[in-house]
C-alpha cells in the first residue's frame, strides 16, 4: 500500500505535529500521550472500588456502552471510512495474520503447559482479544482523527475474527452455538453492518450522523471508565503459568509480529503505528463477560485482563518508542 492510499483512509485530515516518534523521542512524551486514557482507567478504578459506586452502576453502564454507544461509534467510523480495495487489502491482510498468530500462540498453551480445557478455553481469548475502547482512545491523542479512523478500520476486520475464535472456543466447551452467539454479539453486527452500508456508498441523513456522532462520543470515556471498574485481583490461584503465557503472547508476542508484519507488507509509518497499537492492546472486558455467560472461569479471566491492562500501561509506551527509533 502506497502513501497516497494511507491518506485515501481520512483525505481531510491533517497530520498532527509531533507524530512521528523519532530518535530523539523520549519514552516520557510517550507514556504522557497515552497517560490521559490510562488515568479514565484509575478513575473507574476508583469510583468502584474507592467511592461506593456499585457494581450494579458499572453493570449498566457497560451494557449501555456495550450494546449501544460502541456499536453506534463503530458502524459510523467505519461508515465514514472511504474503503477500497487497495487501501483496504493489506490493511485487512496485516490484521488478519496478528490476530492469527494470537489465537495460534494462545492455544499453543495446550502442548507447553496443558492446562484444563477449561481453563484453556477461558484464557485463550485474552491472548489475541483487545481492548477497543483504550485502542480508539490511544489511536486519536497520537495520532487525531486520522489515526482513530484507520485503528477503526482494523478493528472493524478483526472484532468478527476475533470474536469467532473467542466463541468457538467457548462453545465447544459449553456445547453453546457459534452463529446464534456472534449473530448476538452487537460489536460483530455493527462492523459488518458499517461494512456493508460502506461499500454500497450509502451516507447517513444529517441528524442521523450527528445523533450516532454523539452517542460515539460518549462511548470511549466511559468505555475506558468501566474497564477500570472492572478490575479485579481474585481468582487467578493455581493459574500462574497460564496467566503468564497469555501474558507473554498479549503484550510481547503479538506487538512484535505486528512489527514484522508491517514490514514485510511494507506499510505506511502511520498505518503500521495502529497496527502495532492494536496488536498491543490489552484483553477486552468483553472477554469476562463471554467467559461467565458461555461457562467458562470468569474470574481467572478477570485477573488476566486486570494485569494485562495494568502492564500495557508500561509496555505500550515501550513499544511506541522502539517502533519510532526502528
Amino acid at each position: 500500500m502506497s502513501e497516497n492510499s494511507s491518506k485515501c483512509l481520512h483525505p481531510h485530515s491533517a497530520p498532527i505535529p509531533g507524530l512521528r516518534l523519532t530518535k530523539s523521542t523520549s519514552h516520557m512524551s510517550v507514556a504522557l500521550l497515552v497517560f490521559p486514557d490510562f488515568m479514565l482507567v484509575a478513575l473507574g478504578w476508583a469510583l468502584r472500588h474507592k467511592l461506593g459506586f456499585s457494581r450494579e452502576f458499572f453493570a449498566g453502564t457497560e451494557r449501555l456502552v456495550y450494546f449501544v454507544l460502541f456499536p453506534a461509534l463503530l458502524f459510523q467510523a467505519i461508515l465514514r471510512t472511504p474503503i477500497t480495495a487497495g487501501n483496504a487489502a493489506m490493511l485487512l491482510q496485516a490484521t488478519a495474520a496478528v490476530v492469527a498468530g494470537g489465537v495460534a500462540l494462545a492455544w499453543l498453551a495446550a502442548l507447553a503447559l496443558r492446562p484444563s480445557s477449561l481453563a484453556l478455553a477461558s484464557s485463550a481469548q485474552c491472548g489475541y482479544r483487545f481492548n477497543t475502547y483504550i485502542g480508539l482512545a490511544l489511536s486519536a491523542s497520537l495520532a487525531g482523527l486520522q489515526g482513530q479512523t484507520i485503528m477503526a478500520l482494523i478493528v472493524g476486520f478483526a472484532v468478527p475474527m476475533a470474536n469467532v475464535a473467542a466463541v468457538y472456543g467457548l462453545a465447544r466447551h459449553s456445547g453453546g452455538n457459534l452463529l446464534r452467539e456472534l449473530a448476538r454479539n452487537p460489536l460483530v453486527v455493527s462492523t459488518l453492518l458499517g461494512l456493508a452500508c460502506n461499500l454500497a456508498g450509502l451516507q447517513l441523513p444529517g441528524p442521523v450522523d450527528t445523533v450516532l456522532a454523539r452517542l460515539g462520543a460518549a462511548a470511549i470515556a466511559l468505555g475506558v471508565i468501566c474497564v477500570g471498574a472492572s478490575l479485579a485481583w481474585e481468582g487467578g490461584k493455581g493459574y500462574g503459568p497460564l496467566i503468564a503465557w497469555m501474558l507473554a503472547v498479549k503484550l510481547v508476542a503479538l506487538p512484535a509480529l505486528a512489527l514484522l508484519t508491517a514490514h514485510l507488507l511494507a506499510l505506511p509509518p502511520l498505518e503500521s503505528r495502529m497496527l502495532l497499537l492494536f496488536a498491543a492492546l490489552p484483553t477486552a472486558s468483553a472477554a469476562y463477560v463471554l467467559a461467565m455467560r458461555m461457562g467458562g472461569d470468569g474470574r481467572m479471566v478477570a485477573v488476566l485482563i486486570s494485569l494485562g491492562t495494568l502492564l500495557s500501561a508500561v509496555t505500550i509506551p515501550m513499544w511506541l518508542l522502539l517502533a519510532g527509533q526502528a
